[in-house]
């Protein structure tokens, strides 16, 4: 197996729901990381890339017809670039990553970018085809932004529950309390507003359109704002709009080589990819799915907790962060969301796991050494973790 480095990862701010990204394509939006990434690396020829693979949780609307190849073409690749785009819902910029790793390590690859873009805002409606033709009655809408839609009526209902009543769960399941979902919202807001104002986001963010900073971060917000929001998915629950991820666009995308493509960059690398992990829960628990891909993923690259400089955990939600934290006890919550997470930055879904790695890559890179794990919760069921080193 070869070794296999992250070279460089780059993302866009994050934009809010209809907000200063609203306007630019899903496809341009991965485009633009595309772009980024190669003029950050001049000495790379191209034509060397051997695949772009992206997530994308969406795919109903601009991004259809395979996004990843759509930006590549979009941003001057060489024709001979080819692209794939794999859908792991949240966990789909992760996935691609880690799909592009194996491609390197069993040498069927020498470099690959691997990213992840999402446009909510821009999410279509759909309409499903009638079951007969020339129906004479009017045909619903469906939205694509968010959650489960044209659900198989043979689904169990407990699994088919909105993501939020899924986070209620969890903080009824390990005693999750208002208070501390709170708590660690405002905490999210302060580090991400902290990290922007010390210049700890100039290495990875590259602006577009006038936005140069994550949109959603609230830096006037305080415990007394965020206890008068109302419970937004359970009547006298605990899980408000405030405590959890918001919608949003964004993208992400990471250049990653063997030790000939590292060469032909002439940079130093951030980090390497030491091991990867995926497991899967009952999709109404969701939330829990990244301790086991954690833990997994630890033992696969021969580390413990105790050797981690920093993670990354996905914020869908506090409660489903807290439940997460509360099951790793020889875990340093102080090396958590180091920079803030995604209940302030935001969670452009596709895009989230590519943004999450190529985080840790840059705080392993600005540290000079150490041992980083990326992980996220997905929908129906299912946990993604990575850990890196430098």
């Amino acid at each position: 197996m070869r070794d296999v480095y992250i070279v460089d990862a780059v993302r866009t701010p994050v934009g809010r729901y209809g907000g200063a990204l609203s306007g630019v394509r899903p496809d341009d939006l991965a485009a633009h990381v595309l772009r980024a990434l190669a003029e950050r690396s001049p000495a790379l020829d191209l034509a060397r890339v051997d695949d772009v693979v992206f997530g994308n949780a969406n795919g109903a609307g601009e991004e259809n017809r395979n996004v990843a190849r759509m930006a590549a073409l979009l941003a001057g690749f060489p024709v001979t670039v080819p692209g794939s785009t794999v859908n792991r819902l949240c966990g789909s910029g992760m996935e691609a990553v880690i799909q592009a790793y194996r491609a390197i390590a069993v040498g069927d690859a020498s470099v690959a970018i691997a990213g992840g873009v999402e446009s909510m805002s821009r999410a279509p409606w759909v309409v499903p085809k009638p079951e007969r033709a020339f129906p004479a009655g009017h045909q619903q809408m469906v939205s694509t932004t968010l959650g489960w839609r044209l659900v198989n009526p043979r689904m169990p209902e407990e699994w088919t529950i909105a993501l939020g009543e899924s986070a209620e769960l969890l903080a009824d399941r390990y005693g999750v309390t208002r208070e501390a979902q709170d708590a660690f919202a405002l905490a999210s807001h302060e580090k991400a507003a902290r990290a922007w104002k010390d210049g700890a986001y100039a290495a990875e963010v590259v602006p577009l359109d006038e936005l140069a900073r994550d949109e959603g971060i609230r830096e006037d917000t305080s415990l007394e704002a965020l206890d008068r929001l109302k419970p937004a998915f359970r009547r006298g629950g605990t899980v408000t709009a405030g405590n959890s991820s918001p919608l949003n666009d964004g993208a992400a995308a990471l250049l990653l080589t063997d030790e000939a493509g590292l060469a032909a960059t002439g940079r130093e690398p951030l980090a390497r990819i030491r091991a990867g992990a995926v497991t899967a829960v009952e999709p109404q628990y969701f939330g829990i799915g990244p301790v086991e891909a954690v833990d997994r993923a630890l033992r696969r690259a021969s580390r413990t907790f105790a050797d981690l400089l920093t993670v990354e955990l996905n914020e869908a939600f506090a409660a489903q962060a807290l439940s997460c934290l509360g099951q790793w006890p020889d875990l340093d919550p102080a090396v958590v969301n180091p920079r803030g997470g995604a209940i302030a930055i935001g969670h452009p879904l596709g895009a989230s796991g590519a943004r999450i790695t190529g985080a840790v890559a840059h705080q392993l890179a600005a540290a000079g050494s150490g041992i980083g794990v990326a992980a996220l919760c997905i929908g129906v069921g299912q946990g993604l973790a990575v850990v890196l080193e430098r």
